[in-house]
């Protein structure tokens, strides 16, 4: 685009000074005409360089940021964002409280059982002074900030239950924001208000983020240990093609009431999701879930106290789907602070196409369907 402006600058100039030419008749001193002489008046150079600013700065776009999102491995990603802290979201995700909103923007987005077979999203945004608007915000359960302190993510949730979660939260001091003490950042979606109960209106308001986390003094730049990229994403021009199995729909199910399918689209790449057998869709953009990745981990889930749930993040095996196939895979994450690694069947390190990604963490004892 330079060049051509440049080029379509100097044709310009030289039509300038086209128009700046004159032609007199020159007579010798015997009285003939002699061959005439071309005199040319230069347009001002001022004028000249002020036209090709011109042309320059009307077809010279921006350049493409190079920067690569970390959680998602693709090109295009804020610089400014480089090096930073992301955030986890709760939402809400029983059926009463759908659609959800913001949702599609995530980079991430785990789903994990909770009490009564239903599940709860974390949504998991690389750049934190973009986050949207996301609705509906719901509790903490103590699992959900062990995954985001793996990813040194800065956590933000409404509420908690009163025993184990708010534990965790204290006993590991991560970096937290909770809508039922902080003033300003969570709010209540007026317009949801006359159709929904007042625990599915809860939204975070994405706008005002970076000022609550410099407010709360909050570290911005990621530890070490986050640093990079989340994955080990597949190099430019490759792509990972799981083949063990094929996987056009996967159901990962985690109760009878509540289960998730992908749907595998060939023409975009992408798994759709449906939530329990109806398309999850963005309840602001209207658009449905789609992930070039989708991980189903298995692990031991049962019983805290009777009510509560408990999870085990210390590892365990499951499946990597993308591509229309799928592959075994074990996982692991060797301490609370550590982020879960992923690894193929042979013990190498397993390698992710570029792209959104699902994580579903589901008991070792429910089925996981693949066609």
């Amino acid at each position: 685009m330079l060049k051509k402006a440049i080029s379509a600058a100097a044709a310009m100039a030289m039509l300038i000074s086209a128009a700046g030419c004159e032609t007199t008749p020159n007579t010798n001193v015997a009285g003939g005409t002699a061959t005439s002489e071309i005199v040319v008046t230069e347009a001002p150079a001022s004028e000249i360089e002020s036209n090709e600013a011109t042309a320059i700065e009307e077809t010279v776009q921006p350049p493409v940021s190079e920067e690569i999102n970390p959680l998602t491995g693709e090109i295009g990603y804020n610089a400014a964002a480089v090096g930073k802290r992301p955030v986890a979201v709760m939402v809400n995700n029983i059926k009463e409280a759908l659609p959800q909103y913001g949702i599609e923007q995530a980079d991430i987005i785990y789903e994990l059982p909770v009490e009564g077979g239903i599940t709860r999203l974390m949504a998991v945004y690389a750049d934190y002074t973009a986050v949207p608007d996301v609705c509906s915000v719901r509790s903490c359960r103590y699992y959900y900030p062990l995954i985001s302190l793996g990813m040194d993510a800065i956590y933000c949730h409404w509420g908690s239950d009163k025993s184990i979660a708010l534990d965790t939260l204290n006993r590991t001091g991560i970096d937290h924001l909770d809508g039922e003490y902080e003033s300003g950042l969570f709010y209540r979606d007026q317009e949801r208000a006359a159709s929904y109960s007042s625990e599915h209106i809860g939204y975070l308001k994405g706008s005002e983020l970076a000022d609550k986390i410099a407010a709360k003094g909050f570290r911005t730049d990621v530890n070490a240990e986050n640093s990079g990229t989340c994955f080990n994403f597949a190099l430019s021009g490759e792509k990972a093609a799981p083949s063990e199995m094929t996987a056009n729909t996967v159901t990962v199910n985690f109760s009878n009431e509540y289960f998730s399918t992908f749907s595998y689209d060939a023409a975009s790449g992408n798994y759709l999701k449906l939530h329990s057998g109806a398309p999850h869709v963005d309840g602001k953009t209207g658009t449905q879930l789609a992930f070039e990745n989708v991980f189903v981990l298995q692990t031991y889930v049962g019983s805290y106290d009777g009510y509560l749930l408990d999870i085990g993040l210390s590892g365990g095996t499951g499946y990597y789907i993308s591509n229309g196939g799928a592959q075994t895979i074990t996982w692991s994450k060797p301490s609370e602070s550590s982020p879960i690694e992923f690894y193929a069947a042979d013990g190498s390190e397993l390698t992710v196409n570029v792209g959104e990604s699902y994580i579903g963490i589901i008991g070792s004892d429910k089925i996981i369907s693949f066609s």
